[in-house]
């Protein structure tokens, strides 16, 4: 094989794994997506994408006896702080932590394509969709049996409060299975017993804390 046919295999290989890498991070991009998830269809698509272009690169252009891990190492890098971009930490409440392990997954797809380790990657992006998608409702069904918390809530004394609180828990959801208030100092306080899917817990404590009714929130479970 001359030069210019090796030139070209390489470039076919190329957009071999790049197709590849569109393919299988917007399989799991579109999943994310259509959850409403922060990284999406497309996040998920560049950042598998990137994985592959930068692994397959380093061993291309790596000399003879060079480290093409630094490579990997710095990806992994980066990928970490897309990752903790997408984790949400409100005074106690976290949130973002599927999405980011979702995008480290991703990235090592894409570095497994960049590879042409492609057996692998196919492999590993179908057991992403089982886990997301398929232990997802098993995870309902164990989280709606054993799904509660209990909150302490400090609201503003205004007629709504009570509603208005009622209406956040509902949409996440969620059942008040026992609600109590009185008053204490310039506070309304509301202790509220929730039951339902365990991961809407965490969502409903960071829109709380984020309510303009509400002063403080604080958990016993």
């Amino acid at each position: 094989m001359n030069e210019v046919d090796l030139s070209a295999r390489l470039h076919l290989d190329l957009l071999a794994q790049l197709t590849l890498s569109v393919l299988l991070g917007g399989a799991v991009g579109l999943e994310r997506e259509l959850k409403g998830k922060p990284a999406g269809l497309r996040t998920n698509i560049l950042i598998c994408i990137g994985a592959t272009l930068f692994t397959s690169l380093s061993f291309r252009f790596a000399p003879p006896n060079g480290d093409t891990g630094r490579v990997a190492g710095q990806i992994l890098s980066g990928v970490g702080l897309i990752g903790a971009a997408t984790i949400l930490h409100t005074r106690g409440a976290v949130v973002g932590l599927t999405s980011a392990a979702t995008i480290w997954v991703v990235a090592a797809i894409g570095m497994a394509l960049g590879s042409a380790a492609y057996v692998e990657a196919i492999g590993t992006t179908a057991l992403v969709l089982v886990v997301l998608e398929g232990l997802e409702r098993l995870e309902v069904l164990v989280a709606r049996r054993y799904g509660s918390s209990r909150l302490k809530v400090h609201v503003r004394p205004e007629e709504t409060a009570l509603q208005e609180l009622d209406a956040v828990v509902r949409g996440h959801g969620l059942e008040v299975a026992r609600s109590a208030s009185h008053r204490e100092g310039a506070d309304l306080v509301v202790d509220l017993d929730i039951h339902g899917p365990r991961r809407q817990h965490d969502q409903l404590l960071a829109e709380l804390v984020r309510h303009p009714l509400v002063r403080s929130v604080s958990t016993g479970e």
